[in-house]
């Protein structure tokens, strides 16, 4: 029972952080590169989305997984997942709104407008957030995988 768990534990893991990287170094900028910027941010937007609910279940699997089987490092395991799991929500469920917000608002291409616009402004700054939150979610995740790589086998 103990191995399969901790398999579980590191598949949870492993399937979030690589969707992250993967997401961020290939996903999105072959997506920018091919379509229209529209385009491209629809595909990303849906993508982020889809990203963003593998991780959030991925991080309540892993919590649940962390009481069934003792663990020596629980307490800092599951307190990088729950920073895992919170960056996620407040990425999906906070900034992306208000991204889409302002792309409904603008009715069109964010980089259409000129530099000074507001808008533009506005959406570049929670774009930098997402950036922020994608990039705290993936090192606590490669924190936390390290850390249940030392993790003992007994």
């Amino acid at each position: 029972m103990r191995t399969f768990v901790y398999f579980l534990l590191i598949l949870a893991l492993c399937v979030w952080a690589g969707g992250i990287i993967f997401f961020s170094f290939v996903v999105a900028p072959t997506v920018f590169a091919t379509l229209r910027s529209q385009d491209a941010a629809s595909v990303v937007n849906l993508s982020l989305a889809t990203l963003h609910r593998i991780g959030l279940s991925c991080g309540v699997l892993f919590l649940a997984l962390t009481f069934l089987v003792e663990l020596k490092r629980a307490k800092p395991l599951r307190a990088l997942v729950a920073l895992m799991v919170l960056s996620t929500a407040v990425s999906q469920f906070g900034v992306t709104p208000q991204m889409q917000r302002i792309r409904d608002a603008v009715g069109g291409s964010i980089q259409a407008l000129p530099s000074q616009d507001a808008g533009r402004a506005a959406f570049s700054r929670l774009h930098q957030l997402s950036v922020v939150l994608e990039g705290v979610t993936l090192f606590a995740g490669i924190g936390a995988l390290a850390l249940l790589s030392r993790e003992p086998q007994s």
